[in-house]
């Protein structure tokens, strides 16, 4: 296909114009030669109607003077001669009368086919000018076609050469990505040789200790035995005398065979090699085991005893992120706000008597983040996002520690495992994986049936709420659903009491239901006028004492209800222009913050 036109072309078009003009003319023309024939007959009778009147004059003349010569015998001739010619020309003159009217008729049917054609031509000059005009604009056309073809070419060319880097790079991105394959199952290989490597060495220094321990009882044994049989010369003022030697062994381990003698005339006795250290470790360990008892009860005591406050007003208005804010969470020390955005970055807030301020902002997700978690120490912050991971980030230097990918669909809740060594993540692709973060791997994966909206964890259990209104409760060893709950309504959002014996879960129709983990049974089921839940993963919570449930609304209103009377102790709105997606208690009692559609984050309090 070129630019130009052929030449052909525009002799076709004007050659049809000249014969519809042509043809135009022929039936215009036809009808005015007839008229023309006509007229031009009526002209011929009208001149031999005069020439025969003229004729006939001369006649009349002639014939008067005859009969003025011979008026005998020819007058009645004559007469009837007169009668004659008087009726021929009475009927000549009506006949000239009627061509004088045709003649008339045919004058004004002149003038107006004068008239028409006049027009005709000037309808055919502004034709003309059309035509022109047009002829311009095709000229215009045929040059902006032109124009558009060369364009049309060069993003061709252009898009046959990114058509081309294109297949280049997915040639590339294949081979890297099967180098990765292979460069994964490398790994995976060294990985488990070198555990069973580990695990032969480790069998071995277990045997070699094992053989070791029982060469040393041997020959304690024996030293024993010749000791007993020296006779030893008793006072009886003499105390017990504990003699204990320490020998080294050449690998380096210490053993500490102690030789007890019993300085007592009528008897001997032989004490077992380290029982003396085995005492004094089980002292020790049973203080170490005492003093973390102890602060476990502290804690548990300080837990009961929490001021929590129920908030009234809105201490802080913080334009979190930019765009919709999904999560919130504080650290277990009431000391860091964690929000996560769609603007795919998790922002950290210090607290600092009553004010926020920002810290600093984790990055690395591909996608807006969907539910964040710290571990039991505060020291690391998990996420999970829309681009299918979890990661993983360390809260002092805000460095990306682990990335966790093999989800097909969009990750929306992670939880750490109470050892902190493994979480569990639940997806839209209707799976929860466990991982080990030692191996940085997916140890185990389990097909829940349905989209896992939210998680939470115990020692051995784990529950997850799904997209078909059911709470399941899986054991992580077996990997087998526990017991299963369905609701009136999609779950949204999970949490578990300071006892961890009752289960909060929101739900789509408007509800919120405690479960009792004990009975699996609903125990209690919360609602208010005004309150609806605004998406499929608008997250409620506890507080740190159990006694009060936190929750937004589509509408932008805080609801907090009393868990034993089951009814709203307060409601706060104003702040909100948006529906609210996520609500978390600080765990000291004080503060609530609650973060909306609209990329806010209010922070509420009772002063």
């Amino acid at each position: 296909m070129t630019g130009r036109r052929p030449s052909g072309c525009g002799i076709s078009w004007k050659r049809h114009i000249g014969e519809q003009l042509r043809q135009r003319d022929r039936q215009q023309r036809q009808a005015f030669e007839e008229l023309i024939l006509q007229y031009n007959k009526l002209l011929e009778r009208s001149d031999l109607q005069l020439v025969l009147a003229e004729k006939l004059h001369v006649d009349k003349y002639d014939s008067s003077n005859r009969h003025e010569l011979s008026p005998g015998s020819d007058g009645m001739r004559n007469e009837a001669l007169l009668q004659e010619m008087a009726e021929m020309r009475m009927k000549h003159q009506e006949e000239l009368t009627e061509l004088h009217k045709k003649r008339g008729e045919l004058a004004q049917s002149v003038i107006e086919l004068n008239d028409q054609m006049q027009k005709k031509d000037k309808e055919i000059q502004a034709n003309e000018a059309r035509i022109a005009e047009y002829q311009r604009q095709i000229a215009e056309l045929e040059k902006e076609c032109q124009e558009l073809h060369c364009s049309l070419q060069d993003l061709e060319r252009a898009n046959q050469t990114l058509k081309d880097e294109y297949d280049a790079l997915q040639i590339t991105f294949n081979v890297l990505e099967e180098k990765l394959r292979k460069t994964t199952e490398d790994n995976q290989e060294l990985v488990t040789r070198w555990m069973a490597e580990k695990a032969q060495e480790a069998n071995r220094l277990n045997a070699e200790n094992e053989k070791d321990s029982k060469r040393r009882q041997a020959k304690l044994q024996k030293d024993l035995a010749e000791a007993a049989k020296e006779p030893v010369p008793v006072d009886q003022d003499d105390d017990i005398e504990v003699l204990c030697e320490e020998t080294t062994d050449h690998g380096g381990e210490g053993s500490s065979p102690e030789h007890g003698l019993n300085r007592t005339p009528s008897r001997k006795s032989q004490t077992q090699p380290g029982s003396l250290l085995n005492s004094l470790t089980n002292i020790f360990g049973r203080r170490s085991v005492d003093s973390v008892s102890d602060a476990h009860d502290k804690e548990v005591s300080a837990g009961l005893h929490l001021d929590v406050r129920v908030p009234t007003v809105a201490l802080h208005i913080i334009d979190a992120h930019e765009g919709e804010v999904n999560a919130v969470r504080f650290s277990p020390g009431s000391r860091l706000l964690a929000t996560g955005g769609m603007d795919r970055k998790v922002k950290l807030w210090e607290v600092t008597s009553g004010r926020y301020e920002i810290k600093g902002a984790l990055s690395g997700s591909n996608a807006g983040i969907t539910s964040i978690e710290f571990d039991g120490s505060g020291n690391h912050l998990l996420a999970a996002s829309n681009d299918f991971a979890s990661r993983i980030w360390t809260v002092e230097d805000f460095r990306l520690r682990h990335t966790l990918t093999g989800h097909s669909g969009k990750v929306l809740s992670a939880k750490f495992l109470l050892d902190n060594s493994r979480i569990v993540s639940g997806s839209h692709d209707r799976t929860l994986k466990l991982w080990d973060l030692r191996s940085k791997v997916c140890v185990k994966t389990v097909f829940a049936g349905s989209s896992c909206n939210d998680i939470v964890c115990t020692e051995q259990c784990v529950m997850s709420g799904h997209y078909d209104k059911k709470v399941r409760l899986w054991d992580i060893r077996t990997e087998c659903v526990v017991r299963e709950l369905e609701l009136q309504g999609r779950i949204t959002s999970l949490d578990l009491n300071p006892e961890r014996t009752e289960l909060l879960a929101c739900t789509r129709d408007d509800k919120l239901n405690i479960l009792d983990l004990r009975s699996t049974a609903i125990k209690q089921t919360y609602s208010a006028e005004g309150f609806k839940c605004g998406s499929d993963w608008t997250r409620v919570t506890f507080s740190p004492d159990g006694r009060y449930i936190a929750a937004g609304s589509s509408d932008g209103t805080l609801y907090v209800w009393n868990v034993v009377t089951g009814k709203v102790d307060k409601m706060l709105s104003k702040h909100h222009s948006s529906s609210v997606n996520a609500v978390a208690w600080s765990p000291s009692g004080t503060f609530v913050v609650s973060v909306d559609r609209g990329s806010k984050a209010v922070v509420w309090t009772d002063l």
